[in-house]
């Protein structure tokens, strides 16, 4: 059944006008009036709709029954990714929020390709935080991991809490994940193209976050973080 996001409150019983970006959706999938839909707000339930009116430009829909379905991992991970090439990022977002990331923080380092002006920057977030909605709609997700606006390397290091594994992946790191203690909480560094200088891989290390080697193989830089959640997730939590 198709799933959409609606962002406001929703209630049974109650009509509500679904965001342009559903209604596009309807109009993609050609659904018609008296359809079943599925719709959820981010606050980890669901609910049964039915789509009552259907225009160019805005879609109606009656909500039935709540259910509180939770598709949550039981590890808390987060990842922090070095901006990347348009098209790149957008993947690692998708494919991370299916593997289950409960934050993903784009880092502007050293040698992210992409450098924008605060108002393209402003755009840019919106728009990968309506990737992240996409790709809950598909995987099935209720609760939608936040994407934090783009920070400096530096200004990533300094914000973050002190609990949990920090694990950094670099093709020379000394350690593997088999080898790190079951963690509850994983913060996951990728660099961008080009990978991290060694001036922020020192910074990183100092930081406290473990260099892990991830096959003898250079991992593309949209390859590595789901290379990586994929293992994660398989070793600690919910696969």
């Amino acid at each position: 059944m198709p799933r959409l996001y609606h962002d406001g409150p929703l209630s049974p019983g109650a009509t509500v006008e679904l965001p342009e970006r559903a209604a596009r959706h309807v109009q993609v999938l050609r659904l018609r009036v008296n359809d079943k839909v599925i719709l959820f707000n981010g606050d980890g339930s669901e609910w049964d709709a039915t789509l009552a009116q259907i225009g160019k430009r805005s879609v109606v829909a009656t909500i039935g029954r709540r259910s509180a379905v939770n598709r949550e991992t039981p590890l808390d991970v987060h990842l922090l990714q070095g901006v990347c090439a348009a098209d790149r990022m957008d993947l690692v977002l998708q494919k991370a929020t299916e593997l289950g990331v409960a934050s993903i923080q784009p880092v502007i380092t050293a040698r992210s390709i992409v450098r924008l002006s605060e108002e393209r920057q402003a755009r840019r977030h919106q728009h990968w935080q309506n990737v992240v909605i996409a790709a809950c709609e598909q995987c099935g997700r209720n609760t939608i991991p936040v994407v934090a606006p783009g920070l400096g390397f530096a200004e990533v290091l300094a914000a973050l809490p002190a609990a949990g594994e920090r694990i950094l992946l670099s093709p020379d790191g000394e350690h593997n994940l088999r080898g790190l203690p079951p963690p509850a909480h994983v913060r996951l560094l990728i660099g961008p193209e080009g990978g991290l200088t060694p001036e922020e891989r020192a910074m990183a290390v100092a930081a406290g976050f473990v260099p892990v080697r991830f096959g003898p193989r250079i991992l593309r830089t949209e390859t590595a973080p789901l290379a990586a959640l994929a293992a994660i997730q398989a070793l600690w939590g919910d696969c």
